[in-house]
């Protein structure tokens, strides 16, 4: 083997190896982005519901 050739085979690791951990931490970030706007969807969805029970409770 050829010295070049093992620093493109050593590259080609070490890019995969790199992308695996960038798209990794990417997907991470978007389910985390995800999930906070889950959350908050259904705190209002409580929110409005609570404050309507008390309404009709105060009426």
């Amino acid at each position: 083997m050829k010295k070049g050739m093992i620093w493109t085979i050593l590259g080609v690791i070490i890019a995969i190896v790199i992308a695996w951990i960038v798209v990794d931490i990417a997907l991470k970030a978007v389910f985390l982005v995800g999930k906070l706007i889950l959350v908050a969807i259904v705190a209002l969805i409580v929110f409005f519901v609570l404050r309507s029970l008390f309404a009709r409770r105060d009426a």
